[in-house]
């Protein structure tokens, strides 16, 4: 339909780039995210290249800000960094881009992991054989490391600042 056959009350259909954009104010996406949303949209797969593109032309899409975002994000929520790494990949980004990300994590994997256990066990962590093997279990489905589990399943309460 013709912007001409449209009626008045309408509005325009969006170019490609305008969608693009509309879905990039809302939060970062990696390149191979926004094309795939535009595809998804009903954009064809040439025109949403061209318009993430022209997008990343501008400085508007940028995967290594899209990667720091996600990093910041995931380790804030709870999840290691295999995990991050992992989720990264599913994004596109090689594996130099995913180092330098993943390089940007100010905190220390460690102290994340026995963080989590805290939240879920409480101040004094695991107490029992029973309840060391959960977090544990936790800990590897959000992507921690073996040492980073066996230093938060079995911390010392002594050990807690506070």
């Amino acid at each position: 339909m013709s912007d001409t056959d449209r009626p008045r009350w309408q509005r325009p259909v969006p170019t490609p780039t305008q969608r693009a954009l509309g879905l990039l104010v809302r939060r970062e996406h990696s390149r191979k995210e926004l094309t795939r949303k535009l595809s998804a949209r009903g954009v064809d797969a040439e025109d949403a290249r061209a318009a993430v593109e022209r997008l990343a032309d501008a400085g508007w899409q940028d995967d290594t800000r899209f990667a720091e975002s996600l990093v910041r994000s995931r380790a804030s929520s709870g999840y290691g960094p295999r995990h991050i790494r992992a989720e990264l990949g599913t994004h596109g980004l090689g594996g130099e881009a995913v180092e330098e990300a993943m390089a940007t994590f100010e905190g220390d994997w460690t102290e994340a992991a026995r963080d989590l256990v805290r939240r879920r066990f409480g101040e004094s962590g695991p107490v029992d054989l029973a309840q060391r093997r959960k977090a544990a279990d936790l800990l590897a489905r959000r992507g921690f490391d073996g040492d980073s589990i066996r230093a938060a399943t079995r911390f010392d309460p002594d050990d807690v600042v506070g």
